[in-house]
């Protein structure tokens, strides 16, 4: 008997529903069931992030829309049509087989290569770090084919450059770099269709050609041979690698152990994403926010009033958010709508991965129509900024002094701020408290600026104040009661003091009691 499982039919599709349960659907159901469930759930943001890519292709291809008024009427519905869809999966039903003869799904086969274990599609190997199970390369690998399905998807949109034993090495996939934003509302019906930007778009950051088309509908995929993408629905299906999965029957039903890969289409470097978020350098070119190792400590929500500045040059926010503000200004949505936004992601240096990411933040559609908010949080977060640079200062203060009482005194040793000094802040951990103690706080600035800047503000500057201070007396409160100890606390909080009020205004010394 021939091998088969239709994504279009069988379940492979993680999703919790409005009630809570978990269940597997496959594509066609959960697309038509997308206003009863809440969202597509995985434990991978990699896999969570490919099916809403590959759904988005669907959508896309089926629906549009071709302007404001077709999205709205979508919106209306309150649910994707049947029929259209029904239709669509009909006529493209067996080029979503993933286990087809002759054309598995979003697979090709290179006869070049020789089969090898399917822990190489998305899993650890050699020095790689796992990331998406336990297995180790002297494990044997089995996935269910509903895992390989999701496992094949990212491994499309999230494969990482390196060497393929080929002439041609494996490139980097076209989300492999780089934080990808994804509007969400309350229902998967509503996720996607907040991230159903116009289409088809000969103006976007891809433009459409009416060569344009998803990986299934091509004959051959791989063909013409090309850099940039024919069209959104050509970027969103990009053939990075050449997969072919090998099924075997198991009593648990289909299952892959082996598989073959090598080299796909490589994507230019100067392809911008709709979804990511850019800026410009004066000798890289366009850059765009990443997931960052060495700068773990920054969080996305000290980015946040650069993601919404829609009218600065010098910015390009994801494409979904002036999708967005146009839709507030037709009104099909309201600028008192508050949704949400996934980032989604891994930091990754060349083929070695750190980790991966999956955040939620909320969005009140207001900022999209008052930019002068937007630049009330740039302030607030310049604030957050010096602030964080005074209390490293007076940090640096006290380890100066434990490391030599006497440096104060002319002619006294003086540490030596990066051998000595930085080396025993970092070891404290730093600034890093303060700032994850203020991200709830950002949050709660985020929700009372709009009704009333000014005391917004005045309440984020006493929540700074009051967040340094209570980070330096924590680590001061570590480094004991000896004389040196005593005195570099006190003369930290002297500096401390001092910078806060040139900062933020008058400090409370009251509040300051260690």
């Amino acid at each position: 008997m021939t091998a088969s499982f239709n994504l279009v039919d069988s379940p492979w599709v993680p999703c919790v529903t409005l009630r809570g349960d978990t269940m597997q659907l496959g594509l066609l159901d959960a697309l038509l069931t997308a206003h009863e469930l809440r969202e597509i759930a995985d434990p991978s943001p990699l896999v969570v992030a490919s099916i809403h890519r590959l759904a988005l292709a669907v959508l896309h291809r089926v629906f549009g829309p071709a302007n404001r008024a077709a999205w709205g009427k979508l919106w209306n519905t309150g649910h994707w049509p049947d029929a259209p869809l029904r239709q669509y999966f009909e006529q493209w039903h067996d080029r979503f087989d993933l286990f087809h003869p002759e054309r598995p799904f979003f697979q090709a086969q290179d006869e070049r290569v020789k089969p090898k274990s399917v822990l190489h599609l998305i899993y650890s190997s050699g020095n790689n770090p796992t990331l998406f199970s336990h297995e180790t390369d002297e494990q044997a690998l089995v996935l269910s084919a509903a895992e390989a399905a999701r496992a094949l998807l990212a491994s499309q949109a999230f494969h990482i450059a390196g060497l393929s034993g080929l002439e041609e090495k494996f490139t980097d996939a076209p989300w492999t770099r780089g934080v990808i934003f994804l509007a969400q509302g309350e229902t998967l019906f509503q996720t996607l269709a907040l991230n159903l930007i116009r289409y088809p778009d000969s103006e976007g950051r891809i433009k459409s050609t009416p060569q344009d088309r998803p990986v299934w509908e091509a004959d051959d995929p791989f063909t013409p041979e090309r850099e940039y993408p024919l069209g959104y629905l050509d970027y969103l299906t990009w053939p990075n690698v050449r997969v072919r999965l090998i099924p075997e029957e198991s009593p648990q039903g289909l299952q892959v152990r082996y598989m073959t890969m090598a080299p796909g289409l490589r994507l230019s470097a100067d392809q911008q994403d709709p979804m990511k978020l850019y800026w410009p350098a004066k000798k890289e070119g366009w850059l765009f926010l990443r997931f960052s190792e060495e700068k773990s400590q920054k969080s996305l929500w000290r980015s946040f009033h650069t993601f919404l500045a829609l009218r600065n040059p010098q910015r390009r926010p994801p494409v979904s958010l002036d999708w967005l503000a146009s839709l507030v200004d037709d009104g099909w949505l309201s600028h008192k709508d508050r949704l949400r936004y996934m980032a989604l992601g891994m930091s990754n240096d060349q083929a070695k991965i750190y980790f991966y990411r999956h955040e939620r933040f909320p969005l009140p559609l207001v900022y999209l129509k008052r930019q002068e908010l937007v630049a009330a949080l740039e302030q607030a977060i310049n604030l957050a900024e010096q602030t964080a640079d005074a209390l490293n200062w007076a940090l640096e203060v006290l380890a100066q002094f434990l490391l030599s009482p006497d440096s104060d005194q002319e002619g006294a040793r003086k540490p030596d701020r990066k051998q000595d000094i930085r080396p025993l802040v970092n070891h404290w951990g730093g600034t890093r408290p303060y700032w994850q103690d203020l991200e709830p706080l950002f949050w709660n600035l985020v929700d009372e600026l709009p009704a009333n800047p000014e005391a917004a503000i005045e309440r984020w500057k006493q929540n700074l104040r009051e967040q340094a201070i209570q980070a330096l007396e924590q680590i001061a409160g570590t480094v004991g009661t000896a004389p040196e100890a005593i005195k570099g606390a006190v003369e930290a909080r002297r500096r401390l003091f001092g910078k806060l009020k040139t900062i933020l205004g008058d400090v409370r010394l009251r509040s300051l009691t260690p």
